[in-house]
Order: C-alpha cells, then structure tokens, then sequence
C-alpha cells in the first residue's frame, strides 16, 4: 500500500489510524451480510459529510469492526469514533430487530472503549532524517517519503 501525504491549507501530513470498534458486551452483533452493509455505508455516510476522513480499509468479526482510516490533524480521534458510533447506531435497532433485543434498555450497540494505534512512517526513517538534518541537501526529503516502505 503507498502511503499518501495530504495536503491542506496550511499542512501535509499523513495520519492513518488503527481502529477497533467492539460491540457493547461483545455481543455477537454481524452476524449477517446485510448488517454488515448496514454499518459499513453508514461508516462511509460520515465521510461524506467529513470529506477529509478517508477509510482505507474496513473489515469485521462478528462482535468488532477494523478500520484503517485517515484522520486530519484537526480532527480529534475520539471525536471521530464518537461520530462513527453515533452514526451507526441510529435507527439500526429498527432496521433490525434482533438488536434491540440484545440492547434492550441500552443505547446503543457499541462498546464505550475502543482501540487506537498510529500506522505511518516507521521511527527509524524519522531518526535518519533527523539525523541527517543541517547536511548538504542531497534530496533527503525526498528520500524519507521514499522510503516509508520500500516494499509498496
């Protein structure tokens, strides 16, 4: 996969995100492809309205969805899985009622935590840049965007 660096007004950056949404009890929720579709396409809805979101990939368990999405830097990432829940979890007890049996008496379907890891340019690319910084330029700013992952 090559790595893409945004460009804003007044950024570049590249900040790909890891995330984990578990269901609340960890409940087996996606247990069927419609409700799969059901989740993904409102995944997807928030993007539309939030353009700078970019999901990379998306996959899921019966009780979790993976994600690999690109947040802008002024964007917080737990305001972003707030919208994600949010948006999901919005009327999908009525599109299926299975789940407001499972839920009953509760919000929503997902779990309140979730998980969150960096994906990006590894630490000993930025040690070598840094390193290399104040020497004749010979491209070394090319070479880190290059060599982000040489094997993509």
């Amino acid at each position: 996969m090559k790595r893409e660096y945004i460009r804003a007004d007044h950024s570049v950056y590249l900040c790909d995100y890891h995330l984990v949404l578990v269901t609340k009890y960890r409940r087996n929720v996606i247990v069927n492809e419609g409700i799969w579709i059901y989740i993904k396409q409102k995944f997807y809805e928030v993007t539309e309205h939030y353009p700078r979101l970019r999901i990379k990939e998306i996959n899921h368990d019966i009780n979790h969805v993976h994600l690999l999405i690109s947040i802008p830097p002024q964007m917080q990432v737990g305001s972003v899985v707030r919208l994600l829940k949010t948006n999901t979890s919005r009327n999908i007890k009525s599109k299926f009622p299975f789940i407001k049996k499972l839920y009953y008496g509760t919000d929503g379907m997902w779990s309140d935590g979730y998980f969150v890891s960096t994906v990006g340019v590894d630490e000993l690319t930025i040690k070598r840049y840094i390193e290399n910084q104040g020497e004749e330029d010979i491209g070394q700013t090319a070479m880190l965007f290059e060599t982000i992952n040489p094997k993509d």
